[in-house]
């Protein structure tokens, strides 16, 4: 059972988050020769005050 696990700030709504998880299945599964049906994917939504980028916080 593969497992993709997306980490990202808070803002998309469930309909794009749905269609994320669809691409993201889809793209793994034809790269991969994977059922479609085995693949799982999570996408966690992490503040922003704990993220930072080049050693600087985003909030």
């Amino acid at each position: 059972m593969p497992l993709i696990q997306i980490s990202q700030t808070p803002g998309i709504t469930d309909e794009q988050k749905a269609a994320t998880i669809a691409a993201v299945t889809k793209a793994y599964a034809e790269a991969t020769g994977k059922a479609a049906s085995s693949v799982w994917v999570t996408i966690t939504e992490v503040p922003r005050e704990s993220w930072g980028v080049g050693g600087v916080p985003l909030a």
